[in-house]
């Protein structure tokens, strides 16, 4: 690794942090889809779900709401990498003697940031909402680890359309997909309910056992193996998603 890294990394975050404290609005527009989603489905479809559960409906779905933030809010992290590499920032960076990497990290960690943001935002709006929680220290910051973890392999991912992409709306088209991907799990209806191939599908994704971490450790309720299938999930993302955009990335470059 360059000597340089970390703080060639820390100049080009403190850039990358300088644009969306100008531009706040990417982070309002990544909140405001999930809590206007919150809102429709508590007050709107809530009476109607029968969860199974003493609790209120927005206990229930917050934990997949925070997943689409964060599958909503790595579509900006794409568009900002497209731009820089459209704009030839890049090839600016790479004729300076800057650790190559730092570029890539520098956007991931923007995103890491920007997304806890808006996971901070709707989470208060879901107290607003009357969201409550039993849940310790512990298990809130258990619960933070498997968000940055899921964020970080999502971003990994976004990495990949920001860099090979032929146009804007082209680098943000992927996260329409992750967006979905909560819809199909136990977010905001038991697995038990859906018709047999899609009780399938529902069960065996990573959505799925996230969601229903987050949901006990929000409840203090045992974890069992989902913790641990949640956090394989989580990991095996990152390292396969780091990979393909490292070696998109060197492509790039070379």
């Amino acid at each position: 690794m360059n000597k340089h890294f970390f703080g060639d990394t820390a100049v080009l975050l403190g850039r990358s942090l300088r644009h969306i404290t100008r531009s706040p609005d990417t982070i309002i527009t990544t909140a405001v889809m999930p809590i206007a989603m919150m809102l429709m489905f508590v007050y709107v479809f809530g009476g109607a779900i029968n969860t199974g559960s003493d609790s209120s409906y927005v206990n229930y779905m917050l934990p997949g709401i925070l997943l689409i933030t964060i599958a909503s809010g790595i579509a900006y992290t794409a568009y900002r990498l497209f731009m820089d590499m459209q704009g030839g920032i890049f090839e600016r960076f790479q004729s300076m003697p800057t650790a190559r990497s730092s570029v890539l990290w520098a956007h991931v960690l923007t995103s890491l940031v920007a997304n806890l943001i808006s996971l901070v935002v709707v989470v208060l709006v879901a107290l607003l909402m009357g969201f409550r929680s039993s849940a310790g220290v512990l298990e809130w910051l258990a619960v933070a680890g498997i968000l940055i973890l899921f964020t970080l392999a999502l971003t990994w991912i976004a990495v990949i359309p920001g860099l090979s992409a032929k146009s804007v709306d082209g680098a943000s088209a992927f996260s329409y997909p992750l967006i979905f991907l909560p819809f199909l799990s136990s977010a905001f209806v038991p697995t038990d309910t859906m018709p047999g191939p899609v009780r399938l599908f529902a069960e065996n994704q990573p959505a799925t056992s996230i969601v229903n971490t987050i949901r006990d450790l929000f409840t203090q309720q045992p974890v069992g193996t989902d913790i641990w299938i949640a956090l394989a999930w989580c990991v095996g993302i990152l390292i396969v998603a780091y990979l393909f955009a490292m070696n998109t990335y060197r492509r790039k470059i070379s």
